[in-house]
């Protein structure tokens, strides 16, 4: 019997003493392990009581290890990232990968050089920036400190919005940055619009086919995985199988005078069987109004019954129900003018699309009906036409509501969204459908998107800090509620803003109940358009300066929620220059103070 094991994991006496095991044991038993002591060829003998047995020792420098070790990293701003790695992670294991999962944030960056198989999930935040959970790391792979990392292989999905001048950018930085250090592709990286369900399912047959591949594995095995998971998704509600709740409730919150629509949603979830925490948010699929569907059809001269497909699994719809229910028409983004362009013999336009600072400034604000019109595009055909589109993206909102406090039931707080642009009236898709449309007893349908980025601690003591102008402050609705439900001991103190105390002070009751009751133990607030001169909650946050140090001091969590491009960056901006005076620290020292406290999960942002 031929005993193979590595070399230097066992000293000499253990190999003996193994060894001295094997009459002892079955044929069977003595097979498998010599196979699970797999090796090369350097062959020692021992003797024993039942003879000598020859052992091959295996030089590690010789053999080549293909592990089924992967580690799946995730930057995730509202959550898509990570329930995309999550399935991945279950897709795997079923594969019988042992799979290490982690946030960007969480993830420990000296393991990098641990690591031979590295799949990344990752979006981008506002202008081409990583997500919160991913700064640091984003950061570490860019500077000097970071490894050579020639061991590595990786792929990288990417996360965006066409419409955004720096479409998938993190993505791509990363991409660029781990072949600078060295590492090589495993697949090739896939960069994702809005409706991401399709490229990300290929990305994983590719990854997953991949692997297999390097593991001997046949690549039928593969695709059965994939479809047999992707079967089993659908037994389930979730963003891609979304649920229809009914409206109980649509109400507006602002008072008789106010400028501004907000309405105050509440939504049947029996039946479902959604769980979410506080802090999560729901997404829900809007329609597209059906006025301004009939108003582009008629410029286009089109058939509204003619019959064009909706997926890439061959379903046809009517062209009219298809641009009501499917297809995203309110938003321009470069790549859809340039595909437009391409099916047109409008020369003008095909020259347009190519000058980078008039396509900027058109698509700001116009939709396709102006597009059609302008440039009298009614000569191309439907089914070529809807192939350009992407499907209608859903609309996240912050949860309004704590599931204990109001079981089967989710609340959402959405701002009506009504301007004037190049000469007409325009209005928000999902937030226009509720303004207009939807009334108590319709459907609508919606899925729960985790947000691990914006929860309560978990010790109910802590105390936390709540900054949240406008439809803000929905999360923090959750959070009250939710506190109140399991009497929570912690200090809370909310910051809000709005215009007009009298109109739009929101869920205004129920605040100063929570106030009375000491749920809430303090509460400031900012009512820009009451005063000659504006003052914001930033405003507020500085003449409560020492205070605030003070509750950061004592541990407090602070959460910010709303405009990321404007408030949640003047906020960011205050909390900076408080930390800075009220601590004697340099500009440089309070950024990095703060900046532990989002490593620490103590400084939070819900923005958008």
């Amino acid at each position: 019997m031929v005993l193979q094991v590595m070399k230097n994991p066992f000293t000499e006496e253990q190999i003996k003493l193994l060894n001295q095991l094997l009459p002892n044991l079955t044929e069977a038993q003595q097979i498998w392990l010599s196979g699970y002591f797999s090796g090369a060829l350097q062959i020692k003998e021992y003797s024993t009581p039942s003879g000598n047995i020859a052992v091959q020792e295996a030089s590690v420098a010789e053999t080549k290890v293909i592990t089924k070790e992967v580690t799946i990293l995730y930057g995730s701003q509202t959550g898509n990232g990570q329930g995309l790695a999550e399935r991945l992670t279950k897709k795997l294991q079923d594969e019988e990968y042992q799979v290490t999962i982690s946030s960007m944030g969480d993830f420990k960056h000296r393991d990098l050089l641990k690591i031979k198989n590295l799949l990344l999930i990752v979006s981008t935040h506002g202008e081409g920036d990583p997500p919160d959970n991913a700064i640091q790391f984003h950061e570490f792979l860019h500077g000097k400190r970071a490894p050579k990392l020639e061991d590595l292989q990786y792929s990288i999905l990417s996360l965006g919005d066409s419409s955004y001048e720096f479409f998938c950018q993190t993505g791509k930085d990363f991409d660029k940055r781990l072949q600078e250090l060295g590492a090589k592709q495993l697949t090739p990286r896939v960069d994702c619009d809005l409706d991401f369900d399709e490229p990300a399912a290929e990305w994983f047959t590719r990854v997953l086919f991949k692997l297999n591949e390097q593991q001997e594995s046949a690549s039928a095995s593969t695709s059965q995985s994939i479809s047999q998971s992707v079967s089993s998704e659908q037994t389930e509600y979730s963003r891609i199988n979304p649920f229809k709740a009914e409206i109980l409730e649509n109400l507006n919150l602002n008072g008789r005078g106010s400028n501004k629509e907000t309405r105050h949603l509440e939504l049947s979830l029996e039946g479902s069987n959604f769980h979410f925490e506080a802090g999560d948010s729901l997404g829900i699929y809007p329609e597209n109004d059906p006025e301004l569907v009939d108003a582009l059809i008629a410029e286009m001269e089109w058939n509204p019954e003619d019959p064009v497909p909706v997926n890439k699994q061959g379903v046809f719809r009517s062209l009219r129900e298809a641009l009501i229910s499917d297809f995203e028409i309110t938003v321009l983004t470069k790549p859809l003018m340039k595909k437009i362009a391409e099916l047109t013999s409008n020369a003008e336009l095909e020259k347009l699309v190519d000058q980078k600072e008039w396509l900027d400034d058109y698509i700001d604000g116009r939709d396709l009906l102006d597009l059609v019109k302008e440039f009298s595009l009614s000569q191309i055909d439907p089914k070529e036409f809807v192939g350009t589109l992407r499907k209608i993206p859903a609309r996240l909102y912050s949860i309004a509501s704590s599931l204990r406090a109001a079981p089967d039931e989710v609340h959402v707080t959405i701002g009506t969204v009504r301007y004037e642009a190049h000469g007409r009236s325009r209005l928000g898709v999902c937030s226009g459908e509720f303004a207009l449309r939807l009334e108590e007893g319709d459907t609508v349908p919606v899925y729960i998107q985790r947000n691990d980025n914006f929860k309560l601690p978990e010790n109910p003591d802590t105390p936390i800090i709540m900054i949240g102008p406008g439809t803000g402050i929905a999360p923090f609705r959750s959070f009250m509620q939710e506190r109140e439900e399991i009497e929570a001991k912690g200090k809370t103190w909310l910051f809000f803003g709005e215009q007009h105390y009298r109109t739009d002070f929101l869920y205004q009751v129920e605040w100063q109940q929570w106030l009375k009751e000491g749920v809430l133990t303090k509460m400031d607030v900012a009512f820009s358009r009451d005063t000659d001169e504006k003052v914001y909650v930033q405003h507020k946050m500085l003449e409560k300066s020492k205070e605030i140090y003070e509750w950061l001091e004592d541990g407090a969590v602070i959460y910010v929620c709303g405009d990321e491009k404007h408030m949640a960056a003047d906020v960011q901006n205050t909390l900076i220059k408080i930390i800075e005076e009220e601590g004697g620290l340099s500009v440089e020292e309070a950024t990095d103070y703060l900046a532990n406290l989002q490593q620490q999960k103590r400084y939070q942002r819900d923005v958008y």
